[in-house]
């Protein structure tokens, strides 16, 4: 069952057009839907995180974060009553606002209409941040969510957003610190094909197709490289 949203997520093909190998994709999409909304998706997604960081010598608990968004088309199937245009990237679809750790992997997901601002989306975003992560006391930004949402954030949750900003006279692309690091996470999403383009009816199974990616990555760092086994040659028959 794992197999066969792993291939969907991973080769973006219609439930319908599964191979035969797999279970029946009624069965399938029934599982994923049933495992987003009793939380098993992302408590499976929470615990290969930790391991993870505890592999790579943190711990378990991040202390600091960093959001960005993504705005990606829209499919044909998504309706247009919950999606909408981002004007400065000139794409029509949704919108997907991630905080990340320092190690890139993914703490809180949110997908709105991509007409959503930043700032506007941060206000749900940090809540949620907030609600499960009481350890987090900083949140680093860029300069599309400077504002407001710096006092609120200190005020109502405790959380210090600090806002880097791209220096005016510096041209093409450049590297930010700490900010380097979501970037690469939103590049690890377009990995999957699933998450290309927005195939989702509801927000919430964006979501979830989002966290179905990152287990993917974080399975594949936690059992690591597969060495292929030493087979000596034998010598050539004679003649």
């Amino acid at each position: 069952m794992l197999d066969a949203v792993r291939y969907v997520v991973d080769n973006g093909v219609k439930w319908a057009n599964l191979p035969k190998d797999f279970t029946p994709y009624r069965r399938v999409h029934a599982f994923v839907r049933r495992w987003q909304a009793t939380g098993l998706l992302a408590e499976l997604h929470d615990r290969l995180r930790d391991r993870v960081r505890v592999k790579e010598g943190r711990s378990p608990n991040p202390t600091a974060a960093i959001v960005d968004s993504q705005s990606v088309r829209a499919a044909a199937n998504v309706p247009r009553l919950i999606s909408g245009w981002d004007g400065g990237k000139k794409v029509g679809g949704r919108k997907r606002h991630l905080a990340v750790g320092c190690l890139g992997l993914v703490l809180v997901v949110l997908v709105t209409a991509a007409s959503v601002q930043d700032r506007d989306a941060a206000v749900p975003l940090l809540e949620r941040l907030r609600k499960l992560y009481f350890s987090i006391r900083l949140v680093r930004a860029d300069g599309g969510y400077a504002g407001r949402l710096v006092d609120w954030a200190a005020g109502k949750l405790g959380l210090a957003v600090e806002v880097v900003r791209r220096c005016d006279d510096t041209s093409g692309f450049v590297v930010l610190p700490r900010r380097w690091m979501v970037e690469r996470t939103l590049s690890w999403l377009m990995r999957s094909r699933r998450l290309v383009r927005d195939h989702e009816t509801l927000p919430v199974m964006h979501e979830a197709m989002v966290l179905w990616s990152m287990t993917m990555l974080m399975s594949g760092r936690l059992a690591g490289r597969r060495r292929h086994a030493f087979i000596p040659r034998q010598p050539a028959p004679p003649g």
